[in-house]
């Protein structure tokens, strides 16, 4: 006979670790705990330390405030049973963590690094070193996609249009991601898993954002150029 195993898992605060800020309260760190077959595994809560960030604590459009511990603990648990649900025939606790490491993440913050880099570029090839600067050491306390938009109105066109036209040859896809993600969710939750971006609803929604917004790209290029950048996110994981 064969046995069949239950996954059970909670988030719990981990009161052995020394408290930490979140967003100017103490608290001790958010962690899971995912148990198969008599064996658990312990990690802390991918969402408590990406809500954690300051410009997640912001005043944006007249509203004041971060996540909610609660709001974060909602967000593991979507992520943690679409994963198990996914793997029930061939669970195990390793293919768990891989896949949680691969399904849990923002793509805008992931995509975010590698666009702050670009500006860094960018503005330093513009002659404006000082202000390559300030973008790459100001991005930790404010959202790139709010200060890109305050270019837009501070910049002249040519320059401002430069910078978007040529973000999509030379930096990941973090403008169009942000700014679908921004017109589907509301604050303080800004974020769009991987999860979220491989149903084909959201993708959908997503070219329709792409034809409005960007009417001169390639749409399908664009989403194969995100499905082509995840696969090798993911290979990196394995």
């Amino acid at each position: 006979m064969t046995k069949t195993y239950k996954v059970s898992y909670k988030t719990y605060f981990n009161d052995r670790l020394k408290q930490v800020y979140f967003h100017g309260k103490l608290t001790h760190p958010l962690y899971v705990q995912v148990t198969f077959d008599r064996k658990t595994i312990f990690f802390k809560s991918y969402y408590f330390e990406l809500f954690s960030k300051p410009r997640y604590f912001l005043s944006v459009a007249g509203l004041t405030g971060g996540p909610s511990i609660e709001d974060i603990i909602k967000k593991e648990n979507e992520v943690i049973d679409f994963i198990i649900d996914k793997n029930l025939q061939d669970f195990s606790l390793d293919l768990f963590k891989k896949e949680y490491a691969f399904y849990s993440k923002d793509l805008c913050d992931i995509t975010e690094e590698g666009f702050i880099d670009y500006m860094y570029i960018f503005f330093q090839d513009k002659g404006m070193p000082d202000l390559a600067v300030t973008v790459r050491e100001g991005s930790t306390f404010r959202i790139v996609y709010n200060v890109v938009r305050d270019m837009k109105r501070a910049f002249n066109k040519p320059l401002y249009d430069e910078l978007v036209e040529n973000s999509f040859y030379y930096a990941p896809p973090y403008l169009p991601l942000y700014g679908f993600m921004q017109q589907t969710k509301k604050w303080p939750m800004l974020s769009l898993t991987v999860m979220e971006w491989e149903d084909i609803k959201t993708k959908a929604r997503f070219a329709e954002y792409m034809q409005k917004h960007y009417p001169d790209k390639d749409v399908v290029q664009v989403m194969t150029e995100i499905d082509k950048w995840l696969n090798q996110l993911r290979n990196e994981g394995k």
